[in-house]
């Protein structure tokens, strides 16, 4: 089973905090690529009312099903690996597979995948660089006529994940702004709208 605790710290940038870490890792366009995330959930808002997060995420040769599950310390990640032609089933269907590591979890939670439709869909244009504290993202990203940027650092331990991150924006002279996750800027930005 494809499962993993994910522990992150995310800030958002302003477009000048974003050009500048851009230039401090010396990072080139083609070090960037483009994920499209299609979030998913029922009317009444089942996944939201418990904080998971569900998605179908494509990239250029492959995609997957990911749903995130509050725990203690960071997000349970469980995954499944799936071809660009089924996420574009799934996306265009709003009809979640019967079978894998999702299916499995979201039965044992109680939801109904037949119940589950898509929200919306945000589109990251990401460079990762692997630091010796951690994976850090740097994205940019589309959604609901919404336009930002966000820098995360994904770590082992909670503790020292924090100083690190603290440490790395103090490098960067970059102030904190806490950050709401993607899923949550776009429902957001899509009330907005309404």
């Amino acid at each position: 089973m494809s499962e993993n605790l994910e522990i992150e710290f995310k800030t958002l940038l302003s477009i000048e905090e974003f050009k500048h870490t851009i230039n401090y890792f010396q990072l080139k366009e083609d070090q960037f690529f483009t994920q499209i995330n299609y979030y998913f959930d029922s009317v009444d808002f089942q996944l939201k009312k418990r904080r998971i997060g569900l998605r179908v995420r494509t990239l250029s040769n492959n995609a997957e099903i990911t749903l995130k599950i509050p725990e203690k310390v960071g997000l349970l990640e469980i995954n499944d690996t799936i071809s660009i032609e089924e996420a574009q089933r799934i996306v265009e269907s709003a009809i979640l597979p019967d079978s894998g590591n999702v299916f499995s979890k979201l039965t044992t939670l109680g939801i109904n995948k037949n119940d589950l439709r898509l929200i919306g869909s945000l589109t990251t244009k990401r460079a990762e660089i692997k630091l010796p504290q951690g994976l850090l993202a740097l994205d940019e990203s589309w959604y609901n006529e919404q336009h930002d940027f966000e820098l995360e650092l994904e770590v082992e331990d909670v503790k020292k994940g924090k100083e690190s991150f603290l440490f790395l924006l103090d490098t960067l002279n970059i102030k904190e702004t806490p950050s709401p996750n993607k899923i949550q800027r776009m429902m957001l930005s899509s009330k907005e709208k309404d």
